[in-house]
């Protein structure tokens, strides 16, 4: 990894995270991305987690499922409902399908495992700061699994059935699968960020989902992206 850091880091960062080796951990990667100390806001507990985020906006939150006084995906919810356009990277050990599939329903951006050596996890949180949807490999391997054995839907004839998604809508949401944010993708479609937003939130109606990770599952579900 080059020794290369961002002079315009967004923050602050939000980290919840109750085990001590863990935070130490994750403090080193932050500043390893190029963070200052003072733009890292560390703490362990749900309740505390919910103060802070009443007090002041964060530019991306980390969060461990397990928390001693409450869940991470109930605190991904509240972070999620009081501001849908946080990033929310979860590193947890935690890797059953319910407990993945609930934190992305609940709203987080990208699941990482707690296992995975310091360069991954730097990477998974610089992609979720670009606006992409870090998944583990594993985990993206197990949700995958669960696309491919959905029940088929009742047979109708394909063709009469028009897309969910216009062509606009599908370009976008390819941008989106890749990382880009919606200032890049309005650059690369020469699109103002505003008719971005707005292709993207006819996006989450039609597919009916609240984030980007789900709208990019669903769709590639639906065969729509590849």
């Amino acid at each position: 990894m080059s020794d290369h850091h961002d002079s315009l880091l967004p923050s602050p960062v939000l980290v919840v995270e109750d085990e001590p080796l863990a935070q130490t951990r994750l403090r080193d990667v932050l500043v390893s991305l190029g963070y200052a100390e003072d733009a890292l806001v560390f703490t362990d507990r749900f309740a505390s987690a919910r103060a802070l985020f009443a007090d002041q906006a964060f530019a991306i939150a980390l969060i461990d499922i397990g928390l001693p006084d409450g869940s991470g995906i109930d605190l991904i919810r509240l972070l999620h409902e009081h501001d849908p356009a946080l990033p929310i990277l979860v590193v947890s050990t935690w890797s059953t399908e319910q407990a993945i599939m609930t934190a992305l329903q609940a709203g987080a951006t990208g699941y990482v495992l707690k296992e995975r050596d310091e360069l991954e996890i730097s990477l998974s949180i610089r992609s979720a700061l670009r606006g992409g949807a870090p998944i583990d490999p594993f985990i993206a391997r197990r949700i995958l699994a669960l696309i491919d054995v959905k029940p088929s839907p009742p047979a109708a004839p394909p063709k009469t059935a028009p897309p969910p998604l216009s062509r606009r809508e599908i370009e976008i949401l390819t941008l989106v699968s890749k990382g880009l944010t919606n200032r890049e993708i309005a650059e690369v479609l020469s699109l103002s960020r505003l008719t971005v937003g707005c292709h993207i939130k006819n996006i989450y109606k039609k597919l009916a989902v609240n984030s980007r990770t789900q709208a990019v599952y669903e769709a590639r579900s639906q065969g729509l992206l590849f």
